[in-house]
């Protein structure tokens, strides 16, 4: 069965897009194009699903992401 998740995509001082998964502890990867980070950030999934048990994917939930301006 897949298991979807959440990525957080942020561009970099360099150009480079960095994604983070909230769901899973220490989940990040990068790439110099959007098709690049999506392949990289799959595979650091997998890896950590090998690592990680249940109980830390449901300890949190990824809600959304708000701008506010200060």
């Amino acid at each position: 069965m897949k298991k979807e998740f959440y990525v957080v995509i942020e561009r970099d001082e360099d150009g480079f897009f960095v994604g983070e998964v909230p769901q899973i502890p220490a989940c990040y990867a990068q790439g110099r194009t959007l098709d690049e980070l999506m392949r990289n950030i799959r595979e650091v999934i997998a890896l950590a699903l090998e690592d990680t048990t249940d109980d830390v994917l449901g300890a949190s939930e990824f809600i959304g992401v708000q701008k506010v301006s200060v």
